[in-house]
Formats: C-alpha cells, structure tokens, sequence
C-alpha cells in the first residue's frame, strides 16, 4: 500500500509552494545577474525598469508565459505589489530585483542578455537642476545596447512633453538604433498611473527603438 504522506513529502514541491517571494535574494552585487538562478526554465527575457506598482509587467509576464521578465524598482513598498500578484496568480517567468536602475542596468544585467527593455513613465525630474538624475540621458542609448541582443527593443512612454524630447534626441542621435513600432498587444496594455492620466486629458508619449547593430 502507497503511503500518501510519505509520497507527497517526496514529491517535488508545486511552483506556486517552491516561490515563497519573487523578490531576488542578493549573494553580491558586485558581478553580473546568473539568469539561470532566476527562472526554472530557459526562455527569452525581458526586463522592466522602474516596474512601480508592477501593473504592467505582472499582465504581461501572464500574457507571455513563454518568456521570463525582470523588473527592477528601487522602492519596498512599491515592488511588494507585484511579488503578492505574481505569486498569487502563479507566475514562474517574473523575477523581481529590488536595486537602484542605473546600477542595475550598467553592472548586473549580463551583456546581450534581452530581447526588450521596458521604461514606462520614469521620474521627469522637472526642475532644470535635477534633470541630471533622468533614467533616459545621453548614457542610456549605450547601456541599452549592451544589454540587448541583435534586434532587441527598447520601449518608451512618458506623459513628461519635454522628458520625451530629450527620450528621442539622444536616441536619434545613436545610429545603432531605429524607430519602430510597437507591437499592437504591447501597445494596448496599459499601466495603472497611465490610465488615471488619460482619464485627466493627459496624453501618453511613446516611442520604440530597434538595436540594428550600425
């Protein structure tokens, strides 16, 4: 007769049971990401920066359960929203990094390591002063293509008019880059903060870039 306590003790663990948090755990942050530490099974990857409140990338991460995504935010509070989500829903293909963006981007992403790269709605730093402080400057078309593989993307939106200019002058002034457009089941989902300023009259600039290689 089959033990049932005993086989279900020696059974592997559901996923849903063996991610207790979607949140990595830092050993060092001195070297790069291993990606195969992340995800139980080897897929294209895409990565969020500044995911907030992880309205879109928990959908998006259920929408395309044959990818992995990473997404990065800074804030506790903010990246707790997508842990509790994703878990709830099952997700095995989102991993979430709780670290500065910058240093994410320049020092542990793997060079060549994603297919896309998301940047929705980062902090405009309005004042003149500030500005140094912005995600999307002169740096990122470089860091972008580092981290990208041949074809990768780069998607954009902002609600900041002046922000978005600055987002296409330095990439335009990249030549391994070229504008593209972006795929209609990305287009059309949304995040929570951009549909509460649509709601306002308050547009959504966006813009999407392509790695050629140039």
């Amino acid at each position: 007769m089959i033990d049932l306590k005993q086989a279900e003790a020696c059974a592997p663990p559901a996923p849903e049971a063996a991610r207790k948090t979607l949140l990595h755990e830092f050993r060092t942050i001195l070297e790069p990401l291993n990606l195969a530490e992340h995800f139980p099974t080897p897929q294209p990857l895409e990565v969020e920066l500044g995911c907030g409140d992880g309205s879109f990338i928990v959908e998006w991460a259920n929408r395309n359960r044959e990818r992995n995504f990473l997404a990065v935010e800074r804030l506790l509070g903010r990246i707790r929203k997508p842990d509790k989500r994703g878990r709830r829903i099952g997700l095995t293909n989102l991993n979430l990094v709780r670290i500065e963006i910058s240093y994410f981007l320049e020092f542990l992403l793997p060079p060549a390591s994603t297919e896309a790269i998301h940047v929705y709605f980062p902090d405009p730093w309005p004042k003149v002063k500030h500005r140094k402080h912005r995600l999307i400057n002169e740096r990122f078309p470089a860091l972008a293509r580092r981290a990208l593989k041949p074809g990768g993307v780069v998607y954009l939106r902002t609600d900041h008019g002046e922000y978005f200019a600055q987002m296409l002058t330095v990439f335009r002034a990249d030549k391994s880059f070229e504008e593209v457009e972006a795929p209609a089941e990305l287009a059309e989902l949304t995040t929570d903060f951009e549909r509460e300023f649509n709601a306002q009259g308050i547009p959504t600039n966006r813009a999407s870039w392509r790695m050629t290689g140039a």
